[in-house]
């Protein structure tokens, strides 16, 4: 990593926990390298303090912009003074940038990369059935790209039945016929399975769906990055499904992060 100085520019990733995330460990790396007077560093933000957190950060001069993880995407989107309209159809934001004037502009770039990571590791989108499980900030911007990359139907599941139908109304409208929403996982006809949900996180966290209802041909992926194999990744494998796990969705989103910052 480049020495920190006084000229550094700073930004923040923000999330509750904090300890699991990968970003910092891919980013500052890449900084280094480049040789931009930069630095990713991870915030402790708690739900109950993540405007007071994110209006005293917009206030430090020397800060420029903000990455958000679990369980701030779709709050952050309201902190900002612009969104993109992928966020706004998602709902949620990963990234925040300070503008010349002083003002913020929001995008996700979650969906991008989860789908680049998918077809990195050749596991198409276009014309097959998915099933989406979290309707969060991660899920809904998920959703969106595999709607966008040409997902034949798209079936979204969460326990928050107000978030939900939420994200069913928004994206029903933007892609007619092609989106369902169910409390309850629809996986007997699903060629991917997605887990958008923070299940996985902890060692003690069951399962977010349940493998053995998926066909032998689904593809089952899980956004979760610390561990790096979950315990449904490892369902999946022990049953014989492709396994996809949460770090290319990261790493397909460095460079994107790049272009966003100006870095």
């Amino acid at each position: 990593m480049t020495e920190i100085g006084g000229a550094t520019r700073v930004y923040a990733l923000l999330g509750d926990p904090i300890a699991q995330v990968r970003a910092p460990g891919l980013l500052n790396p890449v900084l280094a390298r480049r040789g931009t007077d930069a630095v990713l560093v991870p915030v402790h933000a708690p739900p109950a303090d993540l405007t007071q957190v994110v209006r005293g950060l917009q206030r430090v001069a020397n800060l420029d912009g903000m990455l958000v993880t679990v369980p701030h995407k779709a709050a952050a989107l309201d902190l900002a003074d612009r969104a993109s309209d992928r966020a706004r159809l998602a709902g949620s934001a990963n990234a925040l940038r300070r503008e010349p004037d002083g003002t913020w502009t929001a995008d996700t770039f979650d969906g991008d990369g989860f789908v680049r990571g998918l077809a990195g590791a050749g596991h198409h989108p276009r014309g097959r059935r998915a099933c989406v499980v979290g309707a969060g900030g991660a899920g809904s911007a998920i959703a969106v790209a595999l709607l966008d990359a040409g997902v034949a139907h798209l079936h979204l599941s969460d326990t928050d039945p107000d978030r939900l139908e939420t994200l069913r109304r928004r994206l029903s409208a933007a892609y007619p016929g092609r989106v369902g929403a169910t409390a309850r996982p629809r996986l007997a006809d699903a060629d991917l399975a997605v887990n958008a949900t923070p299940l996985g996180l902890r060692p003690d966290d069951p399962p977010p769906f349940a493998v053995a209802e998926l066909p032998a041909h689904a593809v089952v992926a899980d956004i979760i990055m610390t561990p790096a194999e979950t315990l449904l990744l490892a369902q999946a494998r022990a049953r014989g499904l492709r396994a996809h796990p949460g770090e290319p969705m990261l790493a397909h989103q460095i460079d994107a992060y790049l272009d966003f910052f100006g870095l």
